[in-house]
Formats: structure tokens, sequence, C-alpha cells
């Protein structure tokens, strides 16, 4: 009687075994087995970490094994298991492998095919075509869209992070709760004795120092003691935590009259404030969008403000970024002047603090939210509606998607709320980051996902005119490898552009991120059909890199950026000024956050910096969904080049005051899960 052998591993996670009966049956072209019996209660078996090895008999041979059914029967309580992968030894000595890699959950059964990626042209049976067919009817059951405010990205329909199906929930719900991680960072910080001191002033800058940590990072503690200089203000729009809103200027617009006996104290080249302009000297950074945005009004004892600045700066002799110019207003008049660097200190100051807060705030809600959080959510609810575990895309994709539905979950559920923690210390929370992300999806299109296409489109492409953008030249280095390797992935399963063509699992992935993620608005310039493996690899590439190496760029930096309270106030609470020779140091403490609020933001950017104690870095794959050689061959090549890119970047960084580390592959999570 034919035998076969089986390997059954169960997940590492913490209560990823299970105690209940599991059955296991297997299909094969010419028959299928019994059911039969791997697991009793008690007998040790799948424990957590556990690889169990069992015999199958059976009566006759069943061909080549399509499909095997695993079973879990209750046996005293629920009892969730995570089943890693099933091998099958078959009586002629080959070998099966069967990945899983998700949990089985009350008395559920789950249906694995084996490990070898087929698109829907290659399945020629109608038990498979059945199988991957039912597959998706059930995830599209349990991955709902809905609309969280009008005019976002469509998000996943769940209240909470418990709703979620099992398989996309954190392993641990208390590892991700916000106000217990924004809690146990002030504590961590010290802080957390200030934490309600609610409308209490610091008493000067050197005040602030009370609640900062020096910790072994440079970079915040060079922040603190640089922050008032011209140089480190021009310097963050290059390699601080919101490095994608800074532009080559081409025209001063006319709504920021500038004239050359402003600014002409501050060029260098003996020319006109024009000449410098179409020599590329000139740079603008216009945060327009926050015009007309409702300040934070949840706090009645404390009046918050908001402005919408535009900061014109200039590339000196050095190379360096430096402000020539900032208006606090986006519309000209005798109540809105230009500052200078010429004006009174206290005067320039305070314009560049009214300018760094209000990037914290577009930093916050379209750079970091908008544009990583909720488009990768996007991409991860299409890909598990649309792409069946067998598929090669859904197999590239699964990695960059852990947690991120999860996490975004919480923070609807805790921290963008309505009275949530984001209402607490940030100027544009109680409704005002909404309005921003409403205003802002007009701005999200393809191209602008597109790294290199909006480096250039931003005039900021060329490295012998901006030589020190590092944001720009890791960044580029890192897409041209994950475009590298989805190109090695795309050509061992797509033989030519009409493969891509036919393949109606891909179109209907990418067609549920134009209609539901962009809303099907046409000038998102989202493409609605993929028709060559070129543009295949582009859009694959936009994915990866958004949910892995931009989100990294933008996130991880916000300790080191945004500690130092003074250099990325998340509120103000004086109006910004509105005429010259009037602001006193008094005048800029009492702008500046209250001392709560100082805590509860600094907790914020210490929580929201931290890696996940499980964390995956790019390039790195231990579930391995993929089985076959030249996969893993790609894998192995992406690795490499990757790991030459983390040699280059550290050999840059050697004895830099201000190293720039945050789209160093080992840097780099996987996924948004933060």
């Amino acid at each position: 009687m034919p035998s076969y052998t089986v390997t059954v591993a169960t997940g590492s996670q913490w209560f990823a075994g299970t105690d209940d009966y599991v059955y296991l049956s297997l299909e094969g072209t010419a028959g299928c087995s019994e059911r039969h019996l791997l697991d009793k209660p008690f007998y040790n078996d799948f424990e957590r970490g556990a690889v169990d090895s069992y015999d199958v008999t059976v009566e006759e041979d069943l061909g080549e094994i399509q499909l095997i059914k695993i079973e879990k029967r209750k046996y005293w309580y629920q009892d969730d298991w995570y089943l890693k992968y099933v091998t099958v030894k078959t009586p002629m000595g080959d070998y099966l492998e069967f990945p899983c890699y998700r949990w089985i959950t009350d008395e559920k059964e789950v249906v694995l095919r084996d490990g070898r990626a087929k698109l829907p042209r290659d399945d020629k049976t109608q038990i498979l075509k059945q199988h991957r067919r039912k597959e998706l009817e059930m995830r599209q059951k349990m991955y709902r869209w809905k609309e969280w405010h009008p005019g976002f990205p469509l998000s996943i329909d769940a209240h909470s992070h418990s709703e979620l199906p099992r398989d996309i929930q954190f392993d641990n719900e208390k590892g991700i709760d916000f106000i217990l991680n924004y809690s146990k960072a002030m504590e961590n910080l010290y802080v957390n004795r200030f934490m309600h001191m609610f409308q209490s002033s610091w008493s000067d800058f050197a005040d602030f120092e009370r609640i900062f940590v020096r910790i072994s990072n440079t970079i915040s503690e060079y922040v603190m003691q640089h922050w008032k200089e011209d140089f480190m203000f021009g310097y963050q729009f290059l390699n601080g935590c919101n490095p994608v809103l800074i532009r080559r200027c081409t025209e001063i617009p006319k709504k920021m009259p500038v004239t050359m006996d402003m600014v002409e104290c501050s060029l260098e080249r003996n020319l006109t404030l024009e000449e410098e302009v179409k020599q590329g000297n000139i740079f603008i950074v216009d945060y327009e969008l926050l015009d007309g945005v409702d300040a934070n009004k949840t706090d009645p004892c404390t009046i918050q403000y908001l402005a919408a600045p535009i900061c014109l700066l200039y590339k000196n002799l050095e190379n360096k970024i430096v402000p020539i110019a900032i208006q606090l207003g986006q519309r000209p008049g005798p109540d809105n002047p230009i500052f200078l660097p010429s004006d009174a200190t206290y005067d320039w100051l305070l314009a560049k603090i009214w300018v760094r807060s209000s990037d914290f705030h577009i930093h916050q809600t379209v750079t970091h939210l908008l544009r990583t959080h909720l488009v990768s959510e996007v991409f991860s609810i299409a890909m598990f509606r649309q792409l069946p575990a067998v598929h090669p895309l859904f197999k590239l994709l699964v990695p960059h998607m852990r947690f991120t539905i999860a996490i975004n979950t919480k923070a609807r559920e805790q921290l963008i709320c309505e009275c949530g923690l984001f209402d607490k210390a940030n100027a544009t929370g109680g409704g005002g980051h909404v309005q921003m992300v409403q205003k802002a999806m007009k701005d999200l299109t393809y191209s602008s996902l597109c790294f290199p296409e909006e480096i250039k489109a931003k005039g900021m492409d060329s490295k012998e005119d901006i030589p020190y953008y590092y944001y720009r030249d890791d960044g580029i280095k890192v897409w041209e490898a994950i475009m590298n390797f989805t190109e090695d992935v795309i050509h061992i399963y797509y033989e030519s552009d009409e493969v891509v063509c036919e393949d109606v699992e891909l179109q209907a992935f990418v067609k549920d991120i134009y209609v539901y993620g962009m809303r099907g608005v046409k000038a998102s310039g989202f493409p609605k059909m993929i028709r060559t493996r070129e543009k295949l690899a582009e859009y694959l590439t936009v994915v990866i890199f958004t949910t892995s190496a931009q989100h990294a760029a933008v996130n991880f930096g916000q300790y080191d950026w945004c500690s130092w309270i003074p250099n990325a106030p998340p509120t103000m609470r004086r109006p910004p000024p509105t005429e010259k020779g009037t602001v006193t140091i008094e005048q800029i403490v009492e702008s500046l956050p209250d001392r709560g609020r100082s805590c509860w933001h600094l907790g914020a950017v210490w929580a929201l910096s931290q890696f996940q104690d499980n964390e995956l870095f790019l390039g790195t794959y231990p579930d391995e969904h993929f089985v076959e050689k030249p996969v893993k061959e790609a894998m192995a090549k992406f690795r490499k080049n990757l790991d030459e890119i983390v040699s280059t970047i550290t050999e840059r960084n050697k004895n830099k005051k201000l190293p720039y580390y945050y789209l160093s592959p080992d840097r780099i999570p996987n996924s948004v899960a933060v």
C-alpha cells in the first residue's frame, strides 16, 4: 500500500500551537485519501515552533498530489493554530511543498496547493480552477472596502483590530496599543511628570532641555545644538524626515512679492534674483495646502493656530541650501510681511519656527499618513481580494503587506479618530488632519509615487547641482534594486506582454486600486490596466517601494528631527506675527507648545520611530511562499544588491556629524507596520 510522509511545521509566534484534533487528507489526479488523524489532544504535537512528521498510508496510488486539506476540530476551547507549511514525500521519493503561513481558527479547514506559483492560464483542471475561484470568493467576503471619511482612499471594513481577519492581525495586540506605547515612551524618557501640565508654558529654550533626553543619538542632539542656524533649517528639506517638499523654483510666485532689494544681502554670486532663478539656485517650499484648514479646537482652554507659509531658499557657494525669505500666509499684504535673514534675530527665528511647525503638519498627515499608510493599505486590501495565494504576485507582495491593515485599523481606533491621541498635541487634530487628506488627494498621482520621476519633476535630480541630497541618492539606488528584482520575477512567470494582458487576476488587482484606492479619479494617473511586462515591473516597484523604503524614509527619523520641540512644534499657541520688530523671546516661548503637549509629542515621535520587536527588513523573506529555484536565485541577487547599497551608505556616513541612514536597506522594514 502506498505510503506518504507528511511533515507539518507550526509557527513560532506566541500561542501558535494547538491541542485540538487535526486531520489531513490528500487529493490527487487519481483519487482522494481518507481523512487521517494527525494529532489528538495532549499528544504534544503541533507545539509552538515544532516540526512534526507522520506516515500516511493509502489503499491505492493517488497520482499527482494537487491539494491537501487540513482540518482542525475543537477539543475544549478555541485554540488557534498557525500553520507554516506542509511537505509531502511521495512513494516515488519526490518532495512537494505546500506553503500556508496563516492561522487556522475555530473549527475551520484550509485547502492548500503546492508551492509552485501559477497564473490563471496555468490551471488546466477543473479542481484547481475551482480552488482558485473559491479562495478569492472567500477573501472578498472577508476583505471589504469601506469609506472612513469622504474623499479618502477606501480602507478595510473593520471598526477595531479585533474585527480583522486573524491572518492580518498583530501577533500581540498589546504591542501596538498606541495609548500604552505613548505612555511607556513618556515614562522611558522621564517626562511623564509633565504629561498632564497643559496650559503650563516653558520658561525659555533651555527649559525644553528638561524633557530632552541625551541618548546616544547624534542627530537629535546635533539638532538641539544647531536648530537656530540657517544651514540646519535648509538641510532638513533635503535629508530630514520630510525631504519630499522642496522643489527648484522656476519663477518667483506673484503671491510672494520678493524683490532683489530684500534678498540682495543673501545672494553670493553677484547676480540678480531673476538670474539666480534662471541658473537654478533658488528653491521653494509652499505650504498652500494648510490654507483654510481648521486649527484644533478640542481644548477650550488653549487656542491653537496654523499658518500656510511660503519659504524661498538659496543654494550658496558652499552648495548649502539656506532660507532667504519667508512669508507666513498665502495672500500678500501689509499684515503679511516677508521675513528675511537681515531682520531682527527673533523675527527671523519665529518665522522659521512657523515653517518648521507647518512642515511637521504636512509630514504627519500627508507625507506619512496618506502617502505611505493609507496608500499601502489600498495595495494590501486589493492584493487579498484579487490575488490568490498561488499567484506569483501574491507571493511577491505579501511580505510587504505584513501588519499594514492592522496598524492602520489600530490608528483609526485610537490615534486619528475623533478625540484620539492625535488631538492631544497637534494643531491639526480635531478634524484639521481630515481636511488635509481630502485636499491632498488631488496631488496623489501615480507618477508622484514613482520615485525617480517625482524627483525629476521637482527639478531635484541633478547630483552636480545638489550634491548633498542623500534622500534622493539612496532612494534611487533602492528603487533600482527593487525594480531589478521585480523584473527578474516577472520574466520567470510572464513570457510576453500578451501573458500580462491575459492575467485576469492581475488586471482585477490593478482595477481595485484605481477604483477604490484612487476613487476612480482619472487625473490620478493610476492605470486601470497593465499591458506590458515593463509597466508591470514599474507598478510592482511602486507598491514595494512605497510600503518599504518610502515609509522608512519618512517615519524612522521622527525622533531624530522632531524630539527637540522648537525644531518641530506640533502646535502653536499664538497667531503668526503680522508685523516686524515686535517679536520677543517671551512671545516665542508662549507660542510654542505647553509642557503637557510637548510631552505627548515627545512620546509620539519616540514610539513611532521604533522598529517592531520582530521586524523583517527589506529582502528578508523567512516565509517561503516561493519554492522555485529561479525565484530563490532572484531573491539572493536582490539581497546581494541591497547589501552593496548598505556598504556604500555606511562608508559615506563615516565620521559624518549628520549621517543619513533612513534608506539603508538594513533599516528599511519590508512593510508599513508602525
